[in-house]
């Protein structure tokens, strides 16, 4: 949810102490339009806005709903000077969340053309502060969040390993978590694969491997039931590849971290002729 407080802090940043800008009279409407075709999201947050400010919020697209430039996306009314107040935070919150569910629609597409199966999961790397945003942005272009935070799953990751070993890490972080915490393991070869689900790991992360490597880890798995995952700097163009290996999960943090803010424009008045 957003709360009041991420709100004040995103006006207080923009809009600062003594905003002479936007102290325009009277009442308005104003209208968020694409200017370029992909799918909505964000929206909740634009709301969020508007409602803080006193706006009322008449109309709003659903997230994950397919957009073609001069569609509406949101329609508000109210003091002219409040509306102006929201508009810049609308159109960046709205624009970077319709964005990243442009870039994981995209991605779901190239996968299914060869796997009905393959999940398209987003990771941790994330905009401090808008993690919440951009993970729901995932799922509105029909990606998987993966975890929230630390506490949603445990990764054993590289630097786990070169600490502890990877069986140690294992067993440790097991006797510390919850019964209903599953493990995943990161290895960086497919024949460590085996040794992850041995040591206990309920999902395989298959790191930095081609097609052809991750191929390989997903069938030395293939009599167990552990859940494999690819990762590692994999781009559009490679998701298809990576999908016929028959991996069950393909990560990629560009969903977030690289997806290009969809272009937006924020219109006051009345719409005319």
């Amino acid at each position: 949810m957003i709360t009041d407080a991420q709100v004040e802090r995103w006006l207080r940043e923009d809009v600062g102490h003594h905003d002479v800008t936007n102290r325009v009279p009277g009442e308005t409407t104003g209208r968020l339009v694409a200017k370029e075709s992909g799918v909505a999201a964000g929206l909740e947050a634009a709301r969020a806005v508007f409602e803080y400010l006193g706006i009322d919020v008449l109309e709003t697209l659903e997230a994950g709903s397919p957009i073609e430039p001069g569609d509406e996306l949101l329609r508000v009314a109210g003091a002219t000077c409040e509306v102006l107040r929201g508009e810049r935070l609308a159109v960046n919150l709205v624009g970077h969340a319709s964005g990243i569910a442009t870039r994981t629609r995209r991605a779901v597409d190239e996968a299914r053309t060869e796997s009905d199966d393959v999940r398209i999961a987003a990771t941790r790397k994330t905009t401090p502060g808008l993690r919440g945003l951009e993970k729901r942005a995932v799922v509105a272009g029909g990606g998987d969040t993966h975890r929230l935070d630390c506490s949603h799953m445990v990764m054993v990751k590289d630097n786990h390993v070169a600490e502890l070993g990877l069986e140690d890490a294992v067993s440790r972080f097991r006797e510390r978590a919850s019964f209903a915490t599953q493990i995943e393991v990161e290895v960086e070869s497919p024949v460590d694969a085996p040794r992850a689900v041995e040591a206990g790991a309920d999902v395989v992360l298959l790191d930095n491997m081609t097609p052809a490597e991750t191929r390989t880890g997903v069938e030395l798995l293939a009599e167990t039931d552990a859940l494999t995952e690819a990762s590692g700097g994999i781009g559009l163009e490679e998701v298809p590849e990576y999908a016929g290996t028959g991996v069950d999960v393909i990560s990629m943090g560009s969903l977030t971290h690289s997806a290009p803010a969809l272009d937006l424009s924020f219109r006051t008045g009345e719409e005319t002729a």
